[in-house]
């Protein structure tokens, strides 16, 4: 089992271009505004104010990058996106924000695997299942974490689960990996980094290859 040893905040970057050279890999985390995200980044890294709290959605406006050590003396970035679908900033704002975020998706070689955060507590919302169709023709590999799962029954929680996972089947053959998380009952933190492991050694394998 991978721990995290220990997590540093390093930089705020305003496009991909700003970014820290490639030559570690990395995993990004997005989803709707409130989503929960520096909640599950502060529980996966055990330490509480790494990604800043905040009950105002809309807060992270840049491409956070925080340095990883973990078990096996490894090195990665876990990297925390501004939220989508905040409706309280400009037209020009949020188009901004979404060529910004397209870009770092698109074009940073480095990215192993983005997980997507959905509010667990709701119905499929369009905007989600829009933002998959959109990773899908990106060809960009990427997990579901539906969050907030203390926040409501256990029945009501795999309803929505189920709904959201259904509604991928329409048009997906199968559905990308999904994980369950509560950042107040710490559940969800293991499958997650067991992955993250897993694709740190497929990312070694690669360099090596291509090296």
């Amino acid at each position: 089992m991978m721990e995290i040893i220990h997590a540093s905040y390093l930089i705020s970057s305003p496009s991909v271009e700003k970014c820290p050279a490639p030559d570690k890999v990395e995993y990004a985390f997005i989803g709707r505004s409130n989503v929960g995200k520096s909640s599950l980044i502060n529980m996966l890294t055990n330490k509480k104010e790494l990604a800043k709290v905040s009950k105002s959605p809309g807060k992270t406006q840049m491409i956070n990058h925080f340095l990883i050590k973990s078990t096996g003396d490894k090195e990665w970035y876990l990297v925390d996106l501004p939220g989508y679908g905040y409706a309280k900033r400009s037209i020009k704002q949020r188009k901004s924000w979404g060529k910004m975020i397209e870009n770092y998706i698109r074009k940073r070689e480095n990215l192993a695997n983005l997980f997507l955060l959905i509010d667990s507590r709701i119905t499929p919302q369009e905007i989600d299942l829009e933002f998959v169709g959109q990773l899908g023709e990106w060809q960009i590999p990427f997990s579901l974490v539906f969050t907030k799962t203390d926040k409501t029954t256990q029945r009501e929680t795999s309803k929505n689960v189920q709904l959201f996972l259904a509604a991928l089947a329409e048009t997906w053959e199968e559905p990308p990996p999904h994980f369950l998380t509560s950042a107040i009952k710490r559940t969800g933190a293991k499958p997650i980094l067991s992955l993250i492991a897993e694709l740190n050694l497929d990312f070694e394998a690669f360099k090596k290859n291509k090296a």
